[in-house]
């Protein structure tokens, strides 16, 4: 999302601003993000369209997770990411079924390692089509049935807002299967301020009165200054 910027000056910018990490990386760049002492929140793994809903791709993404989550762990940090990909003609009950079948393969060396694998939410009507955990309960479903604190989901709220709205209500009753979120302007997935039909205060007080201790991670695209944007989004999320 901030493309523009190199690494160390994305770290510079989140210093500045008094945030505590930075989002979706690898572990080729754990070092530079350490330098600055920000946390990498939530470390990049396997495909997004070949993902657990699918049987064909579990050992590729088994042993991607499973090398991802030793990075994470060396390097201290607490999240790395996983993806249902897309459906491929698959039933959803179908595709719950095998992803749970799969987490449950992993999820024991994640809670040896100490690190939480996360589900990302995402919207199957604009951004990524035929996606498939693409409704809350889908997700929560998958925890509920992994069983394991290790395993939560990424409520992104962009995507959210686009597939089921009703964002606050659906964080209360969620909270305890989501384990990271996301911000984003909608439409357009850019600024978090007041061109766009979300209200960014009253979700991050929703989300601070569950009890949630993760992270919230600003992942939209500016189309103003970045700096100015990422500030603004900065402050009215510091509830």
């Amino acid at each position: 999302c901030y493309g523009k910027w190199s690494l160390d000056e994305l770290c510079q910018v989140s210093k500045k601003l008094g945030l505590k990490a930075i989002d979706l990386l690898g572990p080729a760049q754990f070092e530079t993000v350490k330098k600055y002492g920000l946390v990498v929140s939530m470390v990049n793994s396997h495909s997004l369209t070949d993902g657990l809903a699918d049987k064909k791709f579990h050992e590729a993404c088994l042993a991607k997770l499973r090398e991802t989550i030793d990075a994470t762990s060396a390097a201290g940090f607490p999240n790395v990411i996983s993806f249902s990909g897309t459906r491929r003609g698959i039933p959803d009950d179908v595709g719950l079924e095998n992803s749970v079948e799969a987490l449950k393969k992993i999820v024991g060396y994640a809670e040896q390692k100490k690190v939480t694998i996360v589900l990302e939410y995402l919207n199957s009507k604009v951004n990524h089509k035929d996606y498939m955990f693409d409704k809350t309960a889908w997700g929560a479903e998958v925890c509920k049935r992994v069983g394991s604190e290790r395993v939560k989901i990424l409520y992104d709220i962009y995507h959210a807002q686009i597939m089921e709205g009703d964002v606050i209500r659906t964080i209360q009753t969620y909270k305890d299967y989501i384990g990271h979120y996301h911000t984003g302007g909608n439409p357009g997935r850019n600024e978090i301020d007041d061109t766009q039909e979300l209200n960014y205060p009253a979700i991050m007080r929703a989300i601070a009165e569950t009890g949630f201790k993760g992270y919230v991670a600003h992942e939209f695209v500016p189309k103003q200054d970045p700096l100015t944007s990422l500030a603004y989004a900065a402050r009215i999320c510091d509830v």
